[in-house]
């Protein structure tokens, strides 16, 4: 369970002594996995050496030995790990994979984001509390990183992409466009301009609400449906063709 080289998710010379049933675990995961509850990270208060047992005080070297236990450490989160230019974030209160600099904590969204969000993004009150809602998992302590959509709403980067490849385009959540659908209204602009309703359906019109902007019109009724109609809306209604772009989407990844 435990070498010089840690585990499949850290690499570290030590074992953390869980502080729930005192049983020895190269990383919370690895115990997490194996037990029944959870080890509380923050709680951890002895660790012991790969290399030579010594069962001692959480700390970055090794008190008999002198190994280092890992190239960086935090000691309110005991994350031992390679350097991979951590940093602990206290308003998160967890360890964020940086380099700090590139990364900046926002309050209303209660979690780190990249410098290149900073006054272009939508805050949504402590949405990294809130589980993915494609797998329903936790995204704030997760070590994937998030997509943060132009709503606001955060996904797993890896569940985005998921979405990407499937074809959705909205927002799980609140439905609004997940990322700039200007190319897509053109086809479907297109699409109406190539295929006009049958003259007992010319005149039609149907109610609508736009996912977006949430404007309530009237617009002509065509086959393609609901997708049409947003279209519709955009060009006839509000004047605009395109929905803000998702800004080059990243949250600072959970460093354990």
């Amino acid at each position: 369970m435990a070498s010089p080289a840690g585990c499949e998710h850290y690499v570290r010379s030590c074992l953390l002594k869980a502080p729930c049933c005192g049983k020895l675990y190269v990383c919370r995961l690895c115990h997490d996995a194996e037990e029944n509850h959870q080890m509380d990270r923050f709680k951890v208060k002895e660790v012991q050496c790969s290399e030579c047992q010594t069962v001692q005080q959480a700390q970055k070297t090794c008190q008999q030995c002198h190994v280092q236990f890992g190239e960086y450490y935090c000691d309110i989160c005991h994350l031992f790990d390679k350097d991979k230019r951590q940093y602990h974030c206290q308003p998160c209160g967890i360890c964020r994979i940086g380099p700090r600099e590139k990364y900046f904590h926002c309050e209303k969204c209660n979690l780190c984001l990249a410098q290149d969000l900073r006054g272009n993004h939508k805050c949504v009150e402590n949405v990294s509390r809130q589980n993915c809602p494609v797998c329903m998992e936790d995204i704030h302590t997760s070590r994937i990183g998030a997509h943060v959509l132009p709503c606001g709403h955060l996904l797993h980067k890896t569940c985005f992409d998921d979405m990407v490849r499937t074809g959705a385009y909205r927002c799980p959540l609140c439905m609004h466009s997940a990322w700039n659908m200007e190319d897509h209204w053109d086809q479907i602009d297109k699409e109406i301009t190539q295929s006009p309703m049958p003259t007992e359906y010319q005149g039609a019109t149907v109610k609508i609400i736009c996912n977006d902007c949430q404007t309530h019109c009237t617009v002509p009724f065509h086959r393609a449906g609901d997708e049409v109609q947003w279209l519709w809306l955009l060009q006839h209604s509000t004047g605009r063709r395109t929905h803000p772009a998702a800004a080059a989407a990243t949250t600072a990844r959970a460093g354990h």
